[in-house]
């Protein structure tokens, strides 16, 4: 009986293991085909595709918002606060 209950958990095992391989590579290959999508797209644009130009273009759009340089949200000067209230809470 002991045998038999470790040769299903082997097979459940080999299963699942199989599964997880599957997945994994059903994964590469989504992968592989999104690249090669993004890939086709920068070159018909005339964008050169890689690590190096992503990370400069990133690196671009993060220096907009740099404190000082225009921010991204209004800012507020004491002149156009009207009014508060407070109350206190017991």
């Amino acid at each position: 009986m002991k045998s038999l209950h470790q040769f299903f958990r082997l097979v459940l095992f080999l299963i699942l293991g199989m599964l997880g391989m599957a997945m994994a590579l059903i994964f590469m290959i989504s992968t592989t085909i999104a690249m090669a999508i993004l890939y086709v797209v920068a070159r018909i644009k005339g964008r050169p595709f890689g690590v190096k130009a992503y990370w400069a273009q990133r690196q671009a759009s993060m220096h907009r918002f740099r404190p000082g340089q225009g921010q991204p949200f209004k800012r507020y000067d004491d002149a156009d606060v009207i009014d508060v209230e407070a109350r206190e809470i017991p």
